[in-house]
């Protein structure tokens, strides 16, 4: 199965992620906060970079418990508004 191509949109939000994650290590190493989530360091890397745009939900879920940031926090930093349903009747 191929995937399609990420557009604009999608890029732009993994790179806000990835500049939060990176924030958010602040002083520690990548290799702490890469064994503390059971990722690579390369991985970690190319996602604070911005390299993997849309990581899978568990690796970004694994790198924000290790980094002591909520899914809620994420979400209002990195995520898109969610918007109702419209009704209907």
């Amino acid at each position: 199965m191929v995937r399609a191509p990420l557009t604009p949109h999608e890029r732009e939000r993994g790179e806000r992620l990835g500049r939060l994650l990176r924030q958010a290590r602040g002083e520690q190493s990548m290799a702490q906060v890469a064994s503390a989530a059971g990722i690579s360091v390369e991985t970690l890397r190319k996602i604070e970079t911005g390299r993997i745009p849309a990581p899978a939900f568990f690796t970004v879920t694994a790198v924000a418990q290790a980094l002591g940031i909520s899914l809620d926090q994420l979400a209002a930093t990195v995520g898109d508004p969610i918007r109702p349903a419209p009704a209907h009747g």
